[in-house]
């Protein structure tokens, strides 16, 4: 994360705090935030799933290119699509049927997938988009597929 600058990076890292609080809370809490803090990881997820949608959809709007056909024009489906696995998510729970653990095991693998549209926004994103990515991404999939299992 050398050339990441300072704000993306310290404020990128922020980010991995609450993921890491619950994990630490379902590993080492007592039993009554087991609950809390697999649905607030489940919450979390969702949102930062949204958030990277949200970049994207910024990538693709501020790029011309993805009005030519062949070029970005991918990138807007893909925007739209975190928010979409983001709600779907939380079906489960509205319905009464398994949660949370299905769905953050699909948040999880969602943020860990993540990391395909990032790499092929090279040469549109900033030049060190995937030194801050990777690291961003990896831990909080694994960390929330972790909850998932605890």
């Amino acid at each position: 994360m050398g050339n990441v600058p300072h704000l993306p990076r310290m404020l990128g890292l922020a980010g991995l705090l609450p993921q890491m609080a619950c994990l630490l809370a379902v590993w080492f809490g007592p039993e009554e935030w087991l609950v809390p803090a697999r649905l607030i990881a489940a919450a979390y997820a969702a949102l930062i799933l949204s958030f990277l949608g949200g970049m994207w959809w910024g990538i693709a709007a501020g790029n011309p290119a993805t009005e030519r056909p062949g070029t970005l024009g991918w990138l807007w489906i893909a925007a739209v699509l975190p928010s979409l696995i983001a709600l779907a998510c939380f079906l489960p729970w509205i319905f009464g049927w398994a949660w949370p653990t299905p769905s953050l095991i699909m948040l999880g693998v969602a943020l860990l997938l993540s990391l395909g549209v990032d790499a092929r926004l090279k040469g549109y994103a900033p030049l060190w988009w995937m030194q801050l990515r990777i690291p961003l991404s990896a831990v909080l999939g694994a960390a929330t597929i972790a909850i998932a299992l605890s």
